[in-house]
């Protein structure tokens, strides 16, 4: 299945199998892929699956454009490699995605004890992308550089916890190494990975 990989700053923050046949992007929560980025139109880009593995981006007149290997596009296909710029993102499409990850989709509503809806978060603190906003999705969501640094942030009954997969001792939290246990997450946690510090924050 096609797969796209998005990444700030080198950091991989999260990964979406394209199984239907539209996929959109953009500022507003609405889009399945959501980039909190001031640089990124409310609708700005969309990826149109064709058969079973064509797939075509097409840019929704967006304010800054749309690039595809450097090169503005309207509307392109896609090859395994290619690499979309979506203001300070950079999107990676992959031809047949990583059976060893999970499939990401859509931005959830999580509950943790069946009367408040929060939404979990991470702002980048640091680097040229310092501000951006990126929802955590799903149940489980791995987010660093696979073959560095990697954690694993799941949605569990009792809240929101983070877990080192790869890296050792370098993902840290509050300035100290997360160990080999899962920890669990409160909102305003400093997360580092690979250079980035990252904040987790929950919204009602």
């Amino acid at each position: 299945m096609p797969q796209l990989i998005v990444s700030i700053d080198g950091v991989e923050i999260k990964r979406v199998n394209l199984a239907r046949d539209v996929t959109t992007l953009g500022r507003k929560s609405h889009n399945d892929i959501v980039l909190k980025d001031m640089i990124v139109s409310g609708e700005h880009c969309r990826f149109e699956l064709e058969g079973l593995a064509d797939v075509y981006v097409k840019d929704l007149g967006s304010t800054n454009g749309t690039y595809v290997n450097d090169h503005m596009v309207k509307r392109q296909k896609l090859e395994h490699g290619d690499v979309i710029s979506v203001g300070r993102a950079r999107i990676e499409f992959r031809g047949q995605s990583d059976p060893g990850h999970t499939d990401f989709g859509q931005t959830s509503v999580m509950t943790l004890d069946g009367s408040h809806t929060l939404h979990a978060l991470l702002r980048v603190l640091s680097g040229t992308s310092a501000g951006l906003e990126v929802p955590v999705v799903k149940a489980v969501t791995t987010f660093g550089k696979p073959g560095v640094a990697v954690v694993a942030i799941s949605h569990r009954r009792q809240g929101f916890f983070v877990a080192v997969m790869e890296g050792g001792e370098g993902p840290l939290l509050n300035g100290a190494p997360i160990g080999r246990e899962a920890r669990l997450l409160s909102d305003g946690d400093e997360l580092e990975l690979i250079g980035t510090r990252l904040a987790f924050m929950l919204r009602e």
